[in-house]
């Protein structure tokens, strides 16, 4: 039995769960919000208590259902085998889409540096494209120097935005934020619907929340709590962050910014302060792109070793790196980023946005759909039982709710990527059939 006294904390797992999320996903928001005005702040709202629905009740899963796999064992407790390959489909799908949107990101900031790529759609596909494949080739050398950078470069964005929720304050102008409000006169639904999926964003990778529910203290209680508490704390410094930008600098120069953090940072201090931000801003998306590559290629390794996906994505180099898994995974990405070309570094990035949402929200659906068959067979109590199902109606609502902002394109694109998953496991659904009996087999000769 493992030291108790050697196990986590609820405050260290709450502040790893805060952390995980807070990663490059807000970097780009604040620009993209301007486009709506400062309306769209009250879609984070929404988001907050949706996603910590969420959370909670992916922390609820973990804990009664031990079997790895995640979010794809999950749905295969309820919905089978067909089940647990259209999660890992979906999920290794989004999280592809999502590098994309991330390697934009850090090329928005790394563009001040090197002009050449703002001035149209080539030059900024070049940069992107040259990220995604910089950082798979890092990853050749194994998950350890990529989990040493990725837990270093992270806080090149949780310094900057949590201080600015705080410093930021003594810039805020009460005009300039009245100014930015609604300056394209949107109805007020219509302007959150629009910004539900930029603010979902941020939150993407809460599913990942019960990871370290084997090493801390007391998790039955501990992992639900760091759950709340660490998405809520996420919530705190994103709402706080985007808020008093829009109240430092003018929407219109904010919502045609390619770096909205540096920029801020430039006007309350000086170009050289924003520099400096630029650089922090760089090194950790470039970071965060690093850990989700491997990631992605762990995701396709794992489906592959349950023989969802082909053999090839679960071979690995000595050096632990699933290498072949990484390159497939490098020219889809090629791909994603030539089909989204824009000379709009923020309108491509909302594109992606809204993809990535509706391909992740979809294995949000059926794997907390599990959750009741789940609690079913670990025989929780009435009480639990209740209470989690409600939480668990919050947590579909708002999943729903973000699938119908995500908007008909992204839906639509949603719908073909999952009718080509339905054809694609229909020729490897004969791998899981049990095989006849021998009787069985007799009688139909």
């Amino acid at each position: 039995m493992a030291d108790s006294s050697k196990k986590m904390s609820l405050m260290g797992l709450t502040t790893i769960v805060a952390v995980n999320m807070m990663g490059s996903g807000i970097i780009m928001l604040p620009a993209n919000m301007a486009q709506i005005g400062a309306v769209s702040l009250l879609s984070w709202a929404i988001t907050a208590v949706g996603s910590m629905a969420i959370a909670y009740s992916f922390a609820q899963c973990g804990l009664f259902c031990s079997r790895s796999g995640g979010m794809s064992a999950y749905t295969e407790e309820a919905h089978g085998k067909s089940g647990f390959f259209m999660a890992s489909f979906l999920y290794y799908l989004s999280l592809a889409i999502g590098n994309v949107a991330i390697a934009i990101s850090a090329v928005g900031y790394i563009t001040p540096f090197i002009p050449w790529l703002g001035t149209g759609a080539t030059p900024l596909f070049v940069g992107v494209v040259g990220l995604l494949w910089l950082t798979t080739v890092a990853n050749f050398g194994g998950p350890k120097v990529t989990g040493k950078i990725g837990a270093i470069t992270v806080w090149g964005v949780i310094i900057p935005v949590a201080g600015l929720s705080v410093i930021g304050w003594f810039w805020f102008k009460s005009d300039v934020f009245a100014q930015a409000w609604n300056p394209h006169n949107v109805p007020m639904s219509e302007a959150i619907s629009s910004s539900i999926p930029l603010t979902l964003w941020a939150f993407l990778g809460m599913e990942s929340a019960a990871a370290n529910s084997d090493a801390v203290e007391n998790p039955k209680r501990n992992v639900p709590l760091a759950c709340l508490f660490g998405t809520g704390g996420a919530a705190v410094v994103y709402i706080l962050s985007t808020t008093v930008i829009q109240g430092i600098v003018p929407n219109a120069e904010l919502a045609n910014s390619t770096a909205p953090f540096a920029l801020v940072y430039s006007t309350m201090f000086s170009p050289m302060v924003g520099n400096v931000i630029l650089f922090l801003a760089v090194a950790a998306c470039v970071g965060s792109l690093l850990g989700w590559q491997f990631t992605l290629a762990q995701v396709s390794k794992a489906a592959a070793e349950q023989r969802m996906f082909p053999k090839f994505f679960a071979r690995v180099t000595a050096a632990d790196a699933p290498i072949i898994g990484m390159v497939v995974a490098g020219v889809l990405q090629t791909l994603m980023a030539v089909s989204t070309m824009s000379p709009d570094a923020a309108a491509q990035f909302g594109k992606l946005v809204n993809l990535a949402a509706v391909t992740n929200l979809i294995p949000y659906v059926t794997a907390l759909s599990a959750l009741m068959i789940i609690m079913h067979k670990a025989d929780v109590t009435p009480a639990l039982f209740k209470r989690n199902v409600a939480v668990l109606m919050v947590a579909m609502i708002y999943s729903f709710y973000a699938l119908y902002a995500s908007g008909q394109e992204a839906v639509f694109g949603g719908m073909i990527v999952m009718a080509i998953g339905y054809l694609i496991y229909g020729f490897i659904a004969n791998r899981f059939i049990a095989q006849p009996s021998a009787v069985a087999a007799a009688a139909r000769t």
